[in-house]
């Protein structure tokens, strides 16, 4: 085979042009982008360490922030309850107040209805008493024929109103 025998002629040539080749793309890549490369993804990683330390301290700020939210929505939340709280008592107590003033004016006139009821009834009894009396009289005069004073007919009623 004429290759082969061309190998041990050009072989030399082909390892000089070879490291040649390899030399200058090692110098071309390895020395010059290489490091670009590697500065590229330095400065990337940096970035990104960065942002992270930055969004962790957002984060951190925030949340800081909501807890001082949350605690002051807990005292207003409170200060509200107490707000509330103190409005119900003053409520129950002026209630307490309007009921107790209407209980005293609802047992004065309890009171004077039944003054009033207690005397209708013994002005009733009295009248009752005299009716009573004079129907005596009367009966009395018509079926015996007898006259009776008012007095006694009136205590006749009273002992039988009395025993009754």
């Amino acid at each position: 085979m004429p290759q082969i025998a061309q190998l041990a002629d050009t072989y030399s040539s082909q390892i000089f042009w070879l490291l040649v080749f390899f030399g200058i793309t090692f110098f071309f890549i390895g020395r010059g982008m290489v490091p670009k490369v590697m500065s590229t993804v330095a400065a990337r990683d940096s970035q990104i360490a960065d942002d992270l330390a930055a969004a962790q301290a957002a984060r951190d700020a925030a949340d800081e922030q909501e807890e001082a939210w949350r605690e002051r929505e807990n005292a207003n939340r409170a200060k509200a309850q107490g707000l509330i709280a103190d409005a119900k008592a003053k409520g129950a107590a002026a209630s307490e107040k309007k009921i107790a003033a209407a209980q005293k004016r609802l047992d004065t006139k309890l009171a004077k209805a039944e003054t009033e009821i207690e005397a209708a009834r013994t002005s009733a009894m009295a009248e009752i008493e005299d009716v009573a009396a004079e129907a005596t009289q009367d009966i009395v005069s018509r079926l015996a024929g007898a006259k009776v004073n008012k007095t006694a007919a009136r205590a006749a009623v009273k002992k039988a109103l009395a025993n009754g």
